[in-house]
């Protein structure tokens, strides 16, 4: 829900062009076949945190769906909880672990993840990745080699 963050940007708000970059991912569902869509829900920088944003993302995955391995922004610390479904998630050399309704994990900054996917393969699933992130951090997610 971007309702504050686009009425500011009504009002006439400069922001740094980095929030601008942020916006353009979390304006626009994206989707890769059998991968997830991942939905924009909120983002904002922290006022008591200078240099610091809030952003959450809702990641959806049809039954089988898997996101590719990747990481995140060097400085984003995750939390991720999961609305419906069940995730199989794997953070770094972890253990695999699925992940139901109701239940959360975290990345710490720096962190890779090598599996994320729906643990069904008739259900669909959806989590909500909370990211506290650097500001100036423009690209929020890279694939891994």
């Amino acid at each position: 829900m971007l309702g504050g963050y686009i009425s500011d940007l009504e009002k006439g708000d400069v922001f740094k062009p980095v929030e601008y970059v942020i916006t353009a991912f979390m304006c626009s569902e994206y989707a890769h076949g059998t991968e997830e869509t991942v939905k924009p829900n909120f983002q904002r920088p922290i006022s008591n945190l200078p240099g610091k944003s809030l952003i959450a993302v809702e990641v959806e995955y049809p039954p089988g769906a898997a996101s590719q391995p990747h990481a995140h922004a060097k400085s984003a610390f995750i939390y991720a909880y999961v609305v419906s479904g069940a995730i199989e998630s794997q953070v770094n050399d972890g253990a695999k672990r699925v992940y139901r309704a109701g239940e959360s994990f975290f990345e710490e900054p720096g962190s890779t993840h090598p599996v994320s996917r729906n643990a069904s393969k008739t259900e669909p699933a959806k989590l909500l990745a909370v990211f506290v992130v650097d500001s100036d951090d423009a690209k929020l997610t890279t694939p891994l080699k």
